[in-house]
């Protein structure tokens, strides 16, 4: 793999986040690899991808949901 990035994730909401992504980690991206890891409230999403679009297009998909699933749960521990 060529291209690499990690995104860390840290707060409240990290456990929640990592347990609604992970199940996309074992969807395959085209030419790319992702691992999702939580401990102690860090949320660590290590993508490496074969060409720099391919790592832009799942680093995309990957924030997008982190900030969805950070955001419902906000809504619902709100409630």
């Amino acid at each position: 793999m060529a291209c690499r990035a990690e995104l860390t994730f840290r707060g409240e909401h990290a456990g929640v986040v990592a347990k609604a992504i992970s199940p996309e980690s074992s969807e395959r991206i085209p030419r790319t690899s992702v691992s999702v890891e939580e401990d102690d409230g860090v949320l660590r999403v290590v993508v490496e991808a074969d060409d720099v679009s391919s790592l832009r297009a799942a680093l995309n998909s990957y924030i997008r949901w982190m900030h969805v699933a950070e955001e419902t749960a906000k809504e619902a521990s709100s409630r």
